[in-house]
C-alpha cells in the first residue's frame, strides 16, 4: 500500500514581509518601502502593535511591528533607539502609519533602520491596524496548521511504505514525489549512495557532485536542502534536497521527515550505510554490463560514487561465487580503487579504476592471489570510460565460460584461455547452434541417455583418455568400451573418428551452455 500526496510547493508555516506587503488589504494603505528593501523575504512569525520606545523587550523575534509614532514625534533620540530596540529584539520589519504622528517617513527612523538592515515601511493612506493583523494573523494561523498537516502526511506515507517493506528506491522516489526536485543520499565522505527525481535533473546535479560535496558543510541557500541520517549519537549520512523550489522552511520540514523515515527503514530492514553502497555500486555495475544505458550517461553516477574516472586504466573483472564483501576487503587491504557489486547468477563483479602508469597486468593478478584459488575473470584493460560497458561484458562471458568446466586455468582468465567453450559461450541462444545441438545429442537426450551423457562429456574433456574417463566415473576399462559402444550406437557417431567427435564435443559445450 502507498500513499502519494501532491508536490509541495510553497506550502510554510510563516509569511514572507514580502508577501505581507502583497496583501490587498495592506495594498490598500499604499505601502512604500523606505529602508532595508533587500531583507524583505524576512519570515514574519507574528503581528504586534506596539508604540513604547522600548518595544524590544516584549518581543521575541520575527514580528512585524505595526505603529502609529505617537510617541516617538518630536524626539530624535526615542525615534533611533526604537528601531534599534526592534533591531536586537530581531524584528522581521516595522510598519509606520503616516497621519496622525508624522506626515513624511521620518529620516531619523529611515536612516537607523537603512543601517540596522531592518525593513521599515510606511502607509501613506491610513486604516485600522486591527484588520492587518487579523488578516496576517489568520494566514499564520492557517499555514501553521497546513503545515503540521503536510508534515504528518509524508510521515504517514513513508511509514506506509516501510510497513509494507519498501526497497530504499522506492521511499526516495516517494521523496522526491513530494519535493518535486533531485533527492541525493550520501554518506559522510559525501559519496553518493542513492538518487531519485527526474533522471536528467539527477545527472545534472551528479555532473556538478564534487563541487555540491565541497560546499555541503555550508549553509542552505539556493533550495540545497539537507537533513542529518543517524542514531543513537551516531551519524552515518545524509539527505539532499537539490534544488528546491519551495520555502525554505517547508523544503527542511520535508527533509526532517525524509531523514526520520530513512532512518526507521534502515533500522527495521537490519540494513547499514554499507548496504546502501552496496545497492548503489550494483545498479552502476549492471547498467554497465547491460548496456541499456549509454556509458556517458552513468560516468555521473560513476563519479559520484567515488570512482576516479579522469586519465585513469579501468579493468572489468567478474568472480564466480565471489563474496563481495571479501572482493571489498581485498581491494582495500591493496589500496586498489574500485567498486564491488553481486550481479545475478551468483557472479560478482569488480570495476578497478587505475592510474594510468600503474600496471594493470600485475595488479590485477595479485588481486586474484588473495582470493585463496578462485579463478578471476577479466577483460582487457580499458583506458576510455565508453569502452568499460563491452569491457563487462566480455570479463561476464569469461566467467560464465569458466563456470561451464574449463580445466587448468590461470588464477586471471582472459577471453584467449577459454578457446572453444568461450565461443560456444557466446552463441549459445542462437537458434541455430540449439538445433545443432539437438540433432547431434538427440540419442543421448532422454532416459537412461543421461548417464551415457555424463560419460561423453568427460571423454571428450580428457582428450578421448580411456583410462582417465574409467577411472573418473570408477569402472573397469571393459566397462567403460560397453559404454562408448552404446554412445556411438545412440548417436550414429564413430568418436574415433576426429571431425565426428569434434562435432558430438561442440554440440555437447552448446547444450551444457545453454542449459547453464
Amino acid at each position: 500500500m502507498s500513499t502519494t500526496l501532491e508536490p509541495l510547493e510553497s506550502l510554510a508555516p510563516t509569511l514572507s514581509v514580502r508577501q505581507v506587503l502583497m496583501l490587498e488589504r495592506v495594498l490598500a494603505g499604499e505601502p512604500e518601502v523606505v529602508a532595508g528593501a533587500s531583507q524583505l523575504d524576512r519570515a514574519v512569525r507574528w503581528v504586534h502593535v506596539a508604540e513604547a520606545a522600548d518595544v524590544g523587550v516584549m518581543l521575541s523575534g520575527g514580528e512585524m511591528v505595526l505603529t502609529t509614532g505617537v510617541l516617538l514625534a518630536g524626539d530624535d533620540d526615542k525615534q533611533a533607539e526604537y528601531i534599534r530596540s526592534l533591531h536586537r529584539a530581531e524584528a522581521a520589519a516595522v510598519v509606520l502609519g503616516l497621519g496622525r504622528a508624522f506626515p513624511a517617513p521620518p529620516d531619523v527612523m529611515r536612516r537607523a533602520a537603512e543601517r540596522c538592515g531592518l525593513p521599515m515601511v510606511v502607509l501613506h493612506r491610513p486604516f485600522p491596524f486591527a484588520e492587518l493583523t487579523e488578516e496576517v494573523q489568520a494566514r499564520l494561523i492557517r499555514r501553521k496548521f497546513a503545515a503540521v498537516s503536510m508534515s504528518e502526511a509524508v510521515r504517514t506515507a513513508l511509514t506506509g511504505l516501510i510497513t509494507a517493506g519498501a526497497p530504499l528506491q522506492r521511499m526516495l522516489d516517494e521523496i522526491a514525489h513530494h519535493s518535486g526536485c533531485p533527492v541525493v543520499v550520501t554518506n559522510l565522505a559525501h559519496r553518493v549512495l542513492a538518487t531519485a527525481g527526474e533522471r536528467s535533473a539527477v545527472d545534472d546535479v551528479l555532473r556538478d557532485w564534487e563541487r555540491i560535496a565541497r560546499q555541503a558543510g555550508g549553509s542552505e541557500g539556493d533550495g540545497w536542502i539537507r537533513a542529518e541520517l543517524g542514531g543513537r549519537g551516531e551519524r552515518w549520512g545524509q539527505i539532499m534536497l537539490c534544488g528546491y523550489r519551495g520555502d525554505t522552511a517547508t523544503g527542511r520540514l520535508l527533509a526532517d521527515r525524509a531523514a526520520e523515515a530513512l532512518v526507521l527503514h534502515r533500522m527495521l530492514g537490519g540494513t547499514s550505510a554499507h548496504t546502501w553502497e552496496e545497492q548503489s555500486a550494483q545498479s552502476l555495475l549492471t547498467d554497465l554490463v547491460s548496456g541499456v544505458v549509454p556509458a556517458r550517461q552513468l560516468l555521473p553516477r560513476a563519479r559520484a560514487a567515488g570512482l576516479p574516472v579522469n586519465r585513469r586504466t579501468f579493468v572489468p573483472l567478474v568472480v564466480r561465487d565471489g563474496d563481495p564483501a571479501e572482493l571489498d576487503r581485498v581491494l582495500r587491504l591493496l589500496g586498489l580503487p574500485g567498486i564491488v557489486a553481486e550481479l545475478a547468477d551468483g557472479a560478482t563483479a569488480v570495476l578497478l579504476s587505475l592510474a594510468r602508469d600503474q600496471d594493470a597486468t600485475v595488479l590485477t593478478a595479485n588481486f586474484a592471489a588473495r582470493l585463496s584459488g578462485t579463478a578471476v575473470a577479466a577483460a582487457d584493460p580499458r583506458t576510455a570510460w565508453d569502452d568499460v560497458p563491452a569491457g563487462m561484458r566480455e570479463a561476464r562471458h569469461v566467467a560464465d565460460a569458466v563456470a561451464s568446466g574449463v580445466l587448468d586455468l590461470p588464477a586471471v582468465v582472459r577471453l584467449k584461455d577459454v578457446h572453444l567453450r568461450g565461443l560456444i559461450r557466446l552463441l549459445r541462444d542462437d537458434p541455430h547452434v540449439q538445433s545443432f545441438a539437438e540433432r547431434e545429442l538427440d540419442g543421448l537426450l532422454c532416459g537412461a541417455g543421461a548417464d551415457l551423457l555424463a560419460v561423453l562429456r568427460t571423454y571428450l574433456a580428457t582428450g578421448r583418455n580411456k583410462s582417465r574417463t574409467a577411472q573418473l566415473h570408477h569402472v573397469s576399462r571393459p566397462a567403460l568400451y560397453r559404454r562408448l559402444e552404446a554412445i556411438q550406437g545412440r548417436l550414429g557417431v564413430d568418436l574415433d573418428d576426429f571431425e565426428q567427435a569434434a562435432s558430438v564435443h561442440i554440440a555437447l559445450l552448446a547444450h551444457d551452455a545453454q542449459q547453464g
